[in-house]
């Protein structure tokens, strides 16, 4: 039913459409700047032969451009290509140190690691410097010692801190 009305709508009053179409003028080419269209006049009034030339077919010239066949081919390069080579993942892993272990890693490439074992390792040097020092958190997780002294200095974890209003008691806790 749909495709009836669509069809009725479409083809409304379709031949006089089409005629006002094929009736209206057809847009003429851009307006030329006035100072070129004076220098046109100008070459054309000089040299007359020009019109006739631009006008006139050259049947030398279409022969030979009959003949022309192109043929593309790449350069071959004189540097050397590279493979592109498919990543391939490290071979050496270690699992997963620590208790919070996530189903979803079942091991981690060395100088690697997660983010639950970056957040312990956080929180274990925060709790006590002395015994987690970067030296052995690198050891530990097999990681770089300059990478462990910047995530040590520029990382630190989420702390929350309350404290308690001055103006009022402190209620005691039972």
């Amino acid at each position: 039913m749909g495709a009836r009305v669509s069809r009725a709508v479409r083809n409304f009053n379709l031949e006089n459409r089409a005629e006002r179409e094929i009736s209206r003028t057809k847009p003429s080419t851009a307006p030329k700047h006035p100072s070129t269209r004076d220098l046109l006049r100008e070459q054309l009034s000089q040299h007359p032969e020009i019109k006739e030339e631009v006008s006139r077919k050259d049947n030398t010239l279409l022969s030979l451009l009959k003949d022309v066949y192109v043929e593309s081919k790449d350069p071959v390069s004189s540097l050397p290509v590279k493979d592109v080579e498919i990543w391939q993942e490290p071979k050496e892993f270690r699992l997963p140190i620590g208790h919070h272990v996530d189903k979803n890693v079942v091991n981690i490439p060395k100088g690697k690691i997660s983010v639950v074992e970056a957040l312990t390792l956080l929180n274990n040097h925060k709790l006590s410097p002395e015994m987690w020092t970067a030296e052995k958190i690198a050891q530990e997780y097999h990681l770089e010692l300059k990478d462990v002294n910047s995530l040590l200095k520029y990382f630190v974890t989420f702390e929350v801190k309350i404290f308690p209003p001055e103006d009022r008691k402190a209620i005691p806790s039972k």
